[in-house]
């Protein structure tokens, strides 16, 4: 699914380069929904495209603007699903993150309707938003 895989990249790049929320609303669904899991204060579920919009914005916000998911791999599935393979890095509160991560993407007519992260180290995630 090549077209899926360059929705996320896209995707990607409209979150770390450009902060470009015109090209976000066109990515995602507005139905759309967003998993993190873990303990910390940012688990839990995004229901609908303002809500993840809002989940996205407090990764940037509660880091100063420091955080970025710099995208190293897309993979892809035949059932159109495309998994995203990041490492995430941050600084807050005289913390330092750095985790890697990978979101398995379902999309739906070119848009993305979920998204579910999956952290390397879900401990040192939750330590970093403590």
């Amino acid at each position: 699914m090549p077209r899926n895989a360059e929705i996320v990249r896209r995707g990607y790049e409209a979150v770390n380069n450009t902060a470009d929320p015109a090209t976000l609303t066109e990515l995602f669904d507005e139905n759309a929904s967003w998993h993190t899991p873990g303990r910390s204060r940012l688990a839990g579920d995004a229901l609908g495209r303002d809500a993840v919009f809002a989940h996205f914005g407090r990764y940037a916000g509660e880091t100063g603007g420091t955080f970025r998911a710099d995208l190293h791999r897309v993979l892809t599935d035949e059932d159109g699903r495309v998994i995203g393979i990041h490492h995430s890095a941050a600084e807050r509160a005289g913390k330092h993150l750095d985790v890697y991560c990978c979101v398995v993407f379902e999309l739906d007519n070119g848009r993305i309707v979920e998204g579910r992260e999956h952290f390397y180290d879900l401990h040192a995630w939750d330590e970093f938003w403590s």
